[in-house]
């Protein structure tokens, strides 16, 4: 399945969540946001979030430091 995450076409296996998205990206979990075709998911909700074909994933990250 062709999914869309943080811009870039991925290819997902059929019935893949939000986690295994956040996982295609990062190994981190802390200081970590998704949204799933500009809905905020819950962090708790990733892992029983399916994906479908074409959806938009943006997974975004938090930045220490100046």
């Amino acid at each position: 399945m062709k999914v869309t995450i943080n811009g870039a076409p991925h290819d997902l296996p059929p019935g893949a969540t939000v986690a295994q998205a956040v996982q295609k990206l990062t190994p981190a979990v802390a200081g970590v946001a998704v949204a799933l075709n500009d809905e905020v998911v819950r962090r708790g909700a990733w892992q029983s979030t399916a994906l479908g074909e074409n959806d938009r994933v943006e997974v975004l990250t938090a930045v220490q430091g100046g």
